[in-house]
């Protein structure tokens, strides 16, 4: 049997943008938390900016043991080289052995350059990770205590099982909203380790001119009640008729990736598999036929509202409740029920 390094600790990076903590490297601890368990390790976050070092205690009372806050002012706005420049020799310093970095644009680009540089293996997209085990085929290498990478493939049809027995770190991203955010504890301590990056100019490739952060339109995480529109609206006047059920009801507006697509409306309201995960008490989808990639970004809904003319619809599968029917006649008349009850 082949033990893999179980001294490493277990890192979460956790994002930053303009002084505020993203919330995936705070949802990452708490899966970062059972993989530490599991291998009898330390939980790790490190944050990469300028004034980062506030940010600990934080991510120490979300769940992290050990942070590691890299403060330059040369990292005051995202730039994949000095990040990656960074991250990489504090990875060759303290070694851990499961890196995981949440699937967002500056995660996205920034695991792949780290896992070139280090020549380490690296899944993307993951919407589970475990410890398990591993029998090399044709072989009697049996590599013990490895990082199970489950994400969904070919189309989401079947879900994949990779695991990366020979180089190290292990690393994956994942996707926002898969993982639960844990409860801050503001009881808990934690180590604080203070880094100085040897950074300079010439690690810098391009010079930013001028910074205009962009907000974004709809927090649908936060979001009790979602009303979402799919290809089935028709179209981008069609959509008028989503915004009005969401603004009777006080509820957010969410879309399917074919509505986005369309151009009816902006990604920031996308749900699915590759736009935002939610978990809302009511979920109303409206003209979304329910594709295994819209599937997974809704399917633990507390309650889900399926309207669609189509009654074979697979949005119908996980519907607990379904309407049948021209959503042009039974939007109208949700609408006229509400402001009745109110």
């Amino acid at each position: 049997m082949i033990e893999a390094n179980q001294q490493g600790d277990v890192w979460v990076v956790a994002e930053q943008n303009d002084g505020y903590l993203h919330d995936v490297g705070l949802e990452l601890l708490s899966k970062g938390r059972e993989l530490a368990e599991a291998l009898g390790v330390r939980l790790g976050a490190v944050v990469l900016g300028a004034n980062v070092a506030g940010h600990a205690e934080r991510l120490i009372q979300h769940g992290a043991d050990r942070v590691v806050a890299a403060e330059h002012a040369l990292l005051a706005h995202y730039q994949t080289q000095p990040y990656a420049k960074v991250l990489c020799r504090l990875i060759e310093e303290h070694k851990p052995q499961i890196v995981i970095y949440g699937a967002t644009a500056v995660g996205r680009d920034l695991a792949p350059r780290v896992a070139s540089s280090l020549r380490a293996g690296l899944t993307a997209d993951c919407t589970d990770l475990e410890i398990g085990e591993h029998v090399e085929p044709g072989t009697r290498k049996h590599y013990h205590r490895l990082l199970y990478q489950i994400r969904p493939a070919f189309g989401g049809n079947i879900i994949a099982t990779i695991v990366n027995p020979e180089r190290w770190p292990q690393m994956a991203t994942v996707r926002e909203g898969v993982m639960r955010m844990p409860e801050a504890d503001p009881a808990r301590r934690g180590e604080v380790v203070s880094v100085k990056p040897d950074l300079s100019e010439s690690d810098l490739p391009l010079r930013i001119l001028e910074h205009k952060p962009a907000r974004r339109l709809v927090n649908l995480k936060a979001a009790r009640i979602i009303v979402a529109g799919g290809a089935g609206v028709g179209g981008k006047e069609n959509f008028r008729l989503i915004w009005d059920l969401a603004n009777s009801l006080g509820a957010a507006v969410g879309a399917s990736r074919a509505a986005v697509d369309n151009g009816w409306i902006d990604k920031d309201h996308q749900v699915g598999q590759t736009g935002t995960t939610v978990r809302p008490a009511l979920y109303i989808a409206v003209g979304i036929s329910g594709a295994v990639q819209h599937r997974a970004g809704m399917g633990e809904a507390q309650k889900i509202v399926a309207i669609n003319a189509d009654p074979s619809a697979p949005i119908f599968q996980v519907a607990h409740y379904g309407i049948v029917g021209d959503l042009n006649r039974v939007i109208p008349m949700m609408i006229d029920a509400v402001k009745k009850r109110v």
